[in-house]
């Protein structure tokens, strides 16, 4: 039974849990996510996502794939009512949502380290993916970068890979072709962050 006091989407989909996975994966439709991972991204009991899980993959609205022995779940766009869903999500999709940080620019987004950042690649990396989530460009002698990189883990509620280097060891690294700068780069980019124009240019 749903409760009086609750909100809208819980109103229409009956459940609290099931609101929030529909939200999480119409949100990102190009993201999978594993169990544990969901259950501190949507805060909500294990058990009581792993019951909507099975409901939802029942029906066919998400979709199950194994990786690494573990099973990472996405929503399924070829579903009728996918278009449906990624329309009701929509206005809170914005730049950056694979990270799990809500911002409408990435100015907004870098101001508590834009007097120490350079440069900021965020990957799109695929689950059972070798790499990083995050390359940091600038000086971080006196850990703002480390300490900015801390609390947008924490924000997005899930570990990431991330990688700190100053100007001048990413501008040497990429002269030299460097193997890491090479491998970031043909990763899936879904931000830069580049006001000199130390990535392009």
């Amino acid at each position: 039974m749903v409760k009086e006091n609750a909100s809208p989407l819980e109103k229409i989909f009956g459940s609290k849990t099931r609101a929030k996975l529909l939200g999480l994966f119409f949100e990102n439709p190009s993201k999978s996510f594993y169990v544990r991972e969901i259950t501190r991204v949507i805060d909500e009991q294990i058990n009581s996502v792993r019951r909507e899980l099975l409901n939802l993959d029942s029906i066919g609205i998400i979709k199950n794939e194994t990786y690494d022995n573990k099973i990472y779940y996405s929503a399924n766009m070829k579903h009728p009512f996918s278009h449906a869903l990624s329309e009701m999500f929509s206005s809170k999709v914005v730049q950056g949502s694979d990270i799990g940080i809500k911002h409408s620019t990435m100015e907004e987004y870098t101001k508590p380290v834009k007097n120490y950042l350079k440069g900021l690649i965020v990957i799109n990396r695929l689950p059972g993916q070798d790499g990083v989530d995050l390359l940091i460009i600038g000086d971080d002698k006196t850990k703002k970068l480390t300490h900015w990189a801390e609390v947008v883990e924490k924000k997005a509620g899930k570990p990431l890979n991330y990688v700190i280097l100053s100007e001048e060891d990413f501008t040497y690294r990429k002269s030299v072709r460097d193997r890491f700068i090479l491998d970031v780069m043909e990763m899936e980019i879904s931000e830069i962050y580049d006001p000199e124009r130390i990535i392009k240019g």
